[in-house]
């Protein structure tokens, strides 16, 4: 469950009874609301390629707001329409440890992680926060420190050029389901060395508002009749995703040949590491029988 959640459900039970309820309840929400437009903002920030809300300062102002919350139903910080908190009840202890406890799960997001040279994961911010790759301590291109490419024409070069068959990865900045699969199942065992050693990974953003060189720029007939204008990065791998697959939701994976032959049916999000490990190991499997048949 996420702070601003948290605070939205449960804080209109914690002073009842107590002087100035209204108020406190007020101020806690205040403090989520700031929280829950740095989320927002953020994926602006992501779409638009700004660069001005990095993991860093999402988890900054995260933990900032959780330890403001704490400090201000101890009576540590006073606004001038608070009542004086002269004894705290049971209950408000008891809300305040919470969000202690909440404040400091944030500042676990800060470790340092030796495998992917970056920050680890909170599992709970999946989706919340940036990706950690998207740091300006530690930046990373792609999720996990993996190599990939966000453009389908070069990754079908490379999958050429080493054989390989291409797992593409139709994402979004703003997709929640997708940073869940990237920072809680491809670093799994199984899975992710199958993508780094055995696969050409390309992430395509669906959502990614950067303009595409102006030669590039066209209106599209789909299949359907319609004329679609297709201005930035995330027209044309949302066309590519719609026209190829006929499906629109992200996350969503299929694997193909270095010629573009599809090797296995194409799955969603799938959250079960060994369901998604199965996954990949079918499209190897895909991979040989069209090798095996080539070479006859």
């Amino acid at each position: 469950m996420t702070l601003p959640i948290v605070v939205a459900t449960l804080t209109t039970l914690l002073v009842l009874g107590v002087g100035g309820w209204m108020t406190t309840v007020k101020v806690v929400l205040g403090f989520a609301e700031v929280a829950l437009a740095f989320k927002f903002l953020s994926n602006a920030d992501l779409v638009k390629h700004w660069g001005i809300v990095p993991y860093e300062l999402f988890m900054a102002v995260w933990v900032v707001c959780a330890l403001g919350i704490v400090l201000y139903l101890l009576g540590r910080i006073r606004f001038p329409h608070d009542s004086p908190v002269n004894k705290l009840s049971g209950l408000r202890w008891a809300f305040t440890a919470l969000f202690a406890l909440t404040t400091g799960y944030l500042v676990m997001g800060f470790r340092y992680n030796d495998d992917t040279r970056t920050f680890h994961t909170l599992k709970l911010m999946s989706g919340l926060a940036p990706p950690v790759g998207y740091s300006w301590i530690f930046p990373k291109h792609c999720p996990q420190n993996l190599d990939c490419f966000h453009d389908l024409d070069a990754a079908m070069v490379r999958a050429k050029a080493e054989n390989k068959p291409l797992l593409l990865d139709f994402t979004g900045y703003a997709c929640v389901n997708c940073r869940k699969m990237e920072e809680h199942v491809w670093p799994e065992v199984g899975v992710y060395d199958l993508i780094q050693d055995k696969y050409v990974l390309a992430s395509l953003y669906v959502d990614d508002k950067e303009e595409l060189p102006k030669e590039q720029q066209h209106v599209y007939t789909t299949s359907s009749g319609k004329k679609k204008q297709i201005i930035t990065k995330g027209n044309k791998w949302s066309t590519v995703q719609a026209e190829t697959f006929v499906i629109s939701s992200q996350p969503f994976y299929a694997l193909l040949s270095p010629d573009g032959q599809l090797l296995t049916d194409p799955v969603a999000y799938t959250p079960d590491v060994g369901e998604y490990r199965s996954f990949l190991l079918r499209g190897l499997q895909g991979m040989q029988v069209l090798e095996q048949r080539a070479s006859r």
